[in-house]
């Protein structure tokens, strides 16, 4: 395998450029996606905002039917919103954009891999690979086939590089696929359900290439339903009936049902303490389960008589309140904001039991949180 990233001369970007942060990659704005038939009109996503930064690795998650493709034939321009707007690599690939315009900057853009590889059966693999080359006119002419067989090489198919799709694995029509992807060296590849089709032992190849990638800076985002996937990415987003669930829900507490993440997000509150602010007194009662977005907290001793001690350190994605609440007592300890502001989401007191005695699997794996927590804050 190679080690050294691929690069490509430079390309002329495409018409418009928005005035979005340096660091995003990808900005959806308000994003509405609706449909008509005969049945009548159908709103698939409801106003999406979302952002991914340059250099991310990101899984999209869902439900069948929950808008996870049309979320993503949004990102690739494949399909229009029917309002917001959307923002691709510093590019509004929407507003006063024709469908040349649109396929010749997706061609220099992007890379978008398959569940079903989508190789032309008639065109060996290097000729697969040299196609989108070919189609945007990057590269010399005579540079082609070098650089379509190094990227042969990248994903360990050099000896296959003459032989027919129909002749190799479906392992290594996905490599090939891959390889494909990456011909131009776009910023950005989008993959749909890349191992879908694909073992175990394939699956995990096609990821390392992922990290390989992720590596050398280029973004990633990857709809998937496997979860040892989700896990070796930097987010995970979830969709669920067109609307995205809060990414600090969805942390906190996994086990639950999306409907339930869903009807938390809409309800949560966003809250911001200052450096060494408290957030919940020793003793006292608490109304809300809280959810850390980012910054941290610190669980704090205040006895009488006795020096302040500093019992935990709570991170993004941890939470505090659910001893209280699911034991009906008060606060077994102090609460403060670390030495840097921290931002939490907050669930009422009520919304949390209600959503706990409809989701046992979630109370049982809080419960088993809380007694940890408890004997670590006794020890």
């Amino acid at each position: 395998m190679m080690k050294t990233a691929l690069r490509a001369k430079p390309t002329a970007g495409p018409v418009q450029v928005a005035d979005f942060g340096s660091e995003s990659m990808i900005e959806l704005r308000g994003v509405i996606k609706r449909f008509s038939n005969a049945a009548g009109e159908f709103t698939v996503l409801k106003g999406v905002d979302l952002t991914i930064n340059r250099g991310e690795f990101v899984s999209i998650v869902g439900k069948s039917g929950s808008g996870k493709s049309t979320l993503l034939n949004m990102i690739t321009g494949i399909d229009h919103p029917t309002e917001g707007q959307v923002v691709v690599n510093g590019t509004d690939i929407y507003t006063g954009v024709t469908e040349s315009q649109r396929s010749n900057w997706r061609g220099k853009n992007l890379g978008i891999v398959f569940q079903f590889f989508q190789l032309l059966p008639m065109l060996t693999l290097l000729e697969n690979v040299m196609l989108p080359m070919d189609y945007v006119d990057a590269y010399d002419f005579d540079e082609r086939p070098g650089r379509a067989l190094d990227l042969l090489k990248l994903v360990g198919l050099e000896k296959f590089a003459n032989k027919l799709p129909v002749l190799v694995s479906t392992g290594q029509q996905q490599l090939a696929a891959i390889a494909r992807a990456m011909a131009c060296d776009p910023p950005l590849l989008v993959a749909d359900e890349p191992t879908g089709n694909l073992d175990s032992r394939s699956a995990d190849t096609i990821i390392q290439l992922f990290e390989l990638f992720v590596s050398q800076g280029k973004t990633i985002v990857m709809v998937t339903h496997d979860p040892s996937l989700t896990s070796r990415t930097h987010r995970n987003i979830i969709i669920s009936d067109g609307e995205l669930i809060n990414e600090t829900i969805s942390r906190s507490l996994p086990q639950l049902r999306h409907r339930h993440m869903l009807e938390f997000t809409k309800i949560a509150e966003l809250r911001t303490y200052q450096p060494n602010e408290t957030i919940l007194l020793h003793n006292q009662p608490v109304d809300h389960f809280y959810m850390i977005r980012d910054g941290e907290v610190q669980m704090i001793s205040q006895e009488k008589n006795k020096a302040e001690a500093i019992l935990s350190r709570l991170h993004p994605g941890e939470f505090f309140g659910d001893i209280e609440l699911l034991r009906g007592g008060k606060s077994i300890a102090s609460v403060r904001a670390a030495d840097k502001p921290v931002n939490v989401f907050t669930l009422p007191r009520t919304d949390f039991l209600r959503v706990m005695q409809e989701s046992p699997v979630t109370a049982e794996a809080l419960e088993k949180i809380a007694e940890k927590k408890l004997k670590a804050l006794q020890a």
